[in-house]
Parts: structure tokens; C-alpha cells; sequence
């Protein structure tokens, strides 16, 4: 499994917005300045962490980003799935080799294990990575 350079820098800002939040809505450019990440990059994938719901965006001179819900309720894979899409095993080994024996072992593993890293990310609440 390969976590995208995307998703990465998602989990930053979305990180950045939860220590901020107290100081109202953050702008995309301070988070862009702080960590040295591309701003209309960085524009595009608040965007679609906006869309999946995990934040929220204000317009206007108070305007930036904040948390759609609380840290409590927010989990890394709603930040990754928002970015990169469904967490899944896309094989079709067993399909593809007309059901060999090995390739369909192949792919239970490989499910079981997509599945067990889905359970891990679902279970890493935002507060618990924001906790010292």
C-alpha cells in the first residue's frame, strides 16, 4: 500500500486545522507557507476534503478552512478515502488465472490484509493524533 503525496500533505493540514481551530478558520496559504506545500495544490485537496465533509470553507476576509466535526470524530481514513478514494484490494488474481489455487489464496490474503489496514486507519481518531 502506497499512501500518495496528496493524502499526505491532507493529513498535515488537516492535522494544522485541528491545532488552530481555536483562532477561527485557517487560510490555505498558512498552511501552504508553514509546511512548503504547493498552494493551488494544497487549494485543490482541501477542496476535496470539503467535499467528503471532513472540513468546512468560509469566503470572505474571515474566511478558511475548519473542522466539519469534531477531532473526536473525524478518523485518518475519512482524511485518506476523501483524497485517494475507497481503501480496497483491487485484485482480480483469481479471475484473471481461471481460479488457480495459489491466486485465490493470494487474494485472501491480500483482502484480509487491505481490510485489517482499513480497521487500523478507522480506528485513528484526529484527537488521539493531536493528544501530547
Amino acid at each position: 500500500m502506497k499512501i500518495s503525496r496528496s493524502t499526505g500533505y491532507a493529513l498535515v493540514a488537516v492535522g494544522y486545522i485541528a491545532l488552530h481551530y481555536k483562532e477561527g478558520a485557517v487560510l490555505a496559504a498558512r498552511i501552504s507557507k508553514e509546511y512548503n506545500i504547493p498552494l493551488e495544490y494544497l487549494l485543490k485537496i482541501l477542496q476535496q476534503l470539503v467535499r467528503a465533509n471532513v472540513l468546512r470553507s468560509k469566503r470572505g476576509p474571515r474566511g478558511g478552512f475548519f473542522l466539519a466535526h469534531p477531532a473526536e470524530n473525524i478518523t485518518l481514513l475519512q482524511i485518506i478515502e476523501a483524497v485517494d478514494g475507497p481503501l480496497m484490494s483491487h485484485l482480480h488474481l483469481a479471475e484473471q488465472t481461471n481460479s488457480a489455487p495459489f491466486s485465490v489464496k493470494m487474494e485472501e490474503v491480500c483482502e484480509k490484509a487491505t481490510k485489517e489496514v482499513r480497521a487500523i486507519y478507522e480506528k485513528a481518531k484526529l484527537s488521539k493524533m493531536l493528544a501530547e
